[in-house]
């Protein structure tokens, strides 16, 4: 095994066209992720599979069909699933511990929301000494409104991405990833 993680964020199916969450480009982010997955598992590396929920809330409801992870992306056999509720997946759950007790040293993100979980996922990646890769074009959102102002998903994912990269890790595309 590897000294590097791919963290797979929150693919469910809440993002998907029939889901409560839909996401711009969620199906090609899915297909690069996919890509990025199957060139881990190739290369030895740990493959982590996350998923988000909200007891209580409108959307990721436990046990409902919007928490699984969308076949795109399934979890391997063993493949380990961290369930999480808030953005940031390290937050009251044991993905340090897992990462800790296999040596990770490199973290990869593939994901959605580009502007929640996979931002305080990265960042948060960073904070606990973590070298981290965020795969741009494996990860999706959605169009955000501020006081009245409709912000493109486009322009989201874009600033998320410039954000990350400014200070938090690498920021490539999928292509460029496989091709190391």
């Amino acid at each position: 095994m590897t000294r590097r993680a791919i963290l797979v964020i929150d693919l469910q199916n809440e993002y998907w066209p029939d889901g409560n969450l839909p996401l711009e480009g969620i199906d090609a982010a899915a297909v690069n992720a996919s890509r990025v997955i199957a060139h881990g598992r190739e290369a030895g590396d740990l493959i982590v599979n996350i998923r988000h929920e909200m007891p209580g809330a409108p959307v990721f409801v436990p046990g409902s069909d919007g928490v699984e992870i969308n076949a795109t992306v399934t979890p391997a056999e063993g493949e380990p699933v961290i369930t999480k509720n808030f953005p940031n997946a390290f937050r009251e759950t044991g993905l340090k511990a897992l990462l800790e007790e296999k040596g990770i040293e490199e973290v990869v993100a593939v994901g959605a929301m580009s502007h929640m979980c996979v931002d305080a996922t990265v960042r948060a990646a960073n904070d606990h000494g973590y070298k981290t890769v965020t795969i741009h074009d494996a990860c999706a959102t959605r169009e955000l409104d501020f006081n009245g102002t409709a912000v493109p998903a486009a322009q989201v994912h874009a600033t998320m991405m410039a954000a990350l990269a400014f200070f938090y890790g690498e920021v490539i595309a999928t292509d460029d990833f496989i091709a190391r």
